[in-house]
């Protein structure tokens, strides 16, 4: 799947055997287990019987995963719907763009795709994401997407000895 945005085109792929380096650094990135619900590190064999085990069918993983890459196939992220309703059509949005590609409109031209990649293919109703209180950027991204607020969810994240509150957001398909 290809889309251009902006100043960049991505382009949305399976996860190869290739991948599982970045896989690995992003699944134990401890910055990240504070916006996921991955709290423990996951070991190379995990991960490579993952990426060898993944269908990508979202009817019988649950979710599906794919990379994102530039026109010239260089990764720069890595995007998921979770938590697939078949009964509500419906899926939870999640998305890692690598730190030296963001503000470059890598994680916009991403999560377009994937709502037409939800609307077009999955045919789901809606895509929701829970977005820490704290993460103006991505909020206003997914905002700028027809995302809408719908909820304040207090002390929904644990960060560090604490807890911060998460924005629930939707998009009807």
């Amino acid at each position: 799947m290809d889309i251009q945005n902006a100043n960049c085109e991505i382009r949305l792929r399976a996860m190869e055997p290739e991948d599982l380096d970045l896989l690995y650094s992003l699944e134990n990135d401890m910055e990240l287990w504070n916006i996921g619900g991955t709290n423990v590190p996951y070991s190379r064999y995990v991960l490579r019987d993952y990426i060898a085990n993944a269908t990508n069918d979202i009817y019988r993983d649950g979710q599906v995963r794919m990379m994102v890459e530039t026109q010239a196939g260089r990764v720069v992220g890595i995007v998921d719907l979770i938590n697939f309703d078949p009964k509500n059509q419906r899926a939870e949005l999640g998305i890692a763009i690598l730190k030296e590609f963001r503000g470059r409109g890598y994680g916009r031209a991403t999560i377009s795709q994937m709502l037409r990649y939800g609307n077009d293919i999955l045919h789901l109703h809606q895509i929701y994401a829970y977005v820490d209180i704290g993460n103006r950027i991505s909020l206003n991204c997914l905002k700028s997407l027809g995302f809408n607020e719908k909820a304040v969810l207090t002390d929904w994240l644990r960060f560090g000895n604490g807890y911060r509150d998460a924005i629930l957001l939707q998009h009807f398909l």
